[in-house]
């Protein structure tokens, strides 16, 4: 049995080498080993047998002390959640970014110890036109420590500009992935998407980490290209939700990369790596990026997720609308979960008409994002906006939870701590079904 260990962490320290020795990388050496994979702990029992093992860690039942007394409640606490398993309604939302670094190796392996069946790794383009996993194409100023480094800062759409504090005015900087290369791009560590608007040098400003965050876990903030993503899910046994990001830079790109040179690049990474479509759900803000892989890829088209943060019109909440949708070939549509979610006359969380046209026209549906508002007891922000006024603990998750797992139906929930949502998920009968 101990050499089977040691064999199984073997095999997967080689696999994590082969992704962290990719194009510009870090320097680290190759004995360098992510979370989870020091002394032979962690991932490699998860693949004893060929099974992941999940832990939830504390948060779940914290969260369960803290609901409000009633029927939801008591089910979760009697709820053990013994040998929880993976399960594709759980989905990492840029991986585990509640307390890791988004988009980052370690909050990826976290989103999948956690149970996450799917990972999303949002798709953004360098200047030599390789695909990077970041949430926008100019971010790169908020979630890494580029304005930190004089000569990559240099070559900023905006370099870092210090604040002045007697007048007022902000520090100013904007950095996109189009801007440097990708081997630029993987000299550069990950950090808490934060920034402090009044800091004065470029160490200040990468500061500003909200307080219901932490930095604890962002000494490691290991970049990757969207290739290494795509071998490193596969490794983590876990499934793709790709986002193609919208394009800050106008289209083409330099004249000749087009929108769809740009959609088509991010579907070829998964066929060059053999991953199955059935097992990829590429996701875009723009309706044209999904009928693109309707119409050009139809195999991974049939997955495609439309997302959708419009504000609410009686035309885009209609039922033409949706089924509009479904004619041209849409299956999954991915509102943020205010949309699908109002309050009845005794203010209690119930399906919006919105989720209730959605599923009468035959549309899959996926929540984006549960735990990424912070503490609840303000109403929620701008995730709950619709709900505000039955949100008030931290608790209160769960019943956001319940009611688009039971009443809307939708097929997977987008989590900024994923352990939340595969708790649920186990309690409720939902692991191991697959979308």
């Amino acid at each position: 049995m101990k050499l089977r260990t040691l064999l199984i962490t073997a095999l997967l320290m080689s696999l994590f080498s082969v992704v962290h020795a990719g194009p510009g990388g870090h320097g680290k050496g190759e004995n360098w080993v992510p979370p989870g994979l020091e002394k032979g702990q962690g991932l490699n029992e998860a693949f004893h047998n060929g099974k992941r093992e999940v832990h939830l860690g504390p948060r779940p039942l914290w969260l369960v002390a803290d609901m409000d007394e009633g029927p939801l409640k008591e089910t979760l606490q009697a709820c053990t959640a013994k040998n929880p398993r993976p399960t594709d309604f759980s989905i990492g939302h840029r991986g585990a970014p509640l307390q890791f670094p988004e988009h980052t190796l370690e909050s990826y392996v976290a989103a999948a110890q956690m149970g996450a069946g799917i990972v999303e790794c949002d798709v953004a383009f360098t200047k030599d036109r390789e695909l990077v996993c970041r949430h926008a194409q100019n971010d790169l100023h908020t979630t890494t420590n580029i304005v930190t480094i004089p000569e990559l800062n240099a070559k900023c759409t905006q370099p870092f500009v210090p604040a002045d504090p007697l007048s007022g005015t902000e520090a100013q900087a904007e950095c996109r992935t189009s801007d440097i290369t990708l081997a630029e791009f993987k000299s550069l560590e990950g950090k808490m998407d934060a920034f402090n608007p009044m800091a004065t040098t470029p160490e200040d400003y990468v500061q500003g980490t909200a307080p219901w965050r932490t930095d604890l876990y962002s000494s490691r903030g290991t970049l990757l290209s969207h290739k290494e993503s795509i071998e490193l899910f596969k490794a983590l046994g876990v499934k793709f939700t790709p986002e193609l990001k919208t394009p800050v830079v106008e289209m083409p790109y330099e004249g000749d990369y087009t929108q769809q040179d740009y959609a088509r690049q991010m579907i070829q990474d998964y066929i060059d790596a053999g991953v199955s479509p059935e097992d990829v759900w590429p996701q875009s803000f723009l309706l044209a990026d999904v009928l693109f892989w309707v119409n050009e890829l139809p195999r991974f088209g049939q997955q495609a997720v439309f997302l959708d943060q419009e504000p609410l019109t009686a035309e885009n909440s209609s039922l033409a609308w949706m089924e509009n949708l479904s004619a041209q070939g849409v299956n999954v549509l991915a509102p943020a979960l205010w949309k699908m979610l109002t309050l009845d006359g005794h203010q209690q969380i119930v399906p919006s008409e919105y989720a209730e046209n959605a599923r009468a026209a035959g549309l899959d549906m996926i929540a984006w994002t549960v735990e990424r508002s912070g503490p609840l007891a303000d109403g929620g922000g701008w995730y709950h906006q619709t709900i505000a006024d039955a949100i008030n603990n931290d608790g209160d998750v769960f019943n956001v939870i319940d009611v688009l797992a039971r009443e809307v139906g939708v097929i997977g929930i987008f989590s900024d701590w994923p352990a939340t949502t595969t708790f649920y998920a186990n309690c409720m009968g939902l692991a191991g079904r697959s979308h």
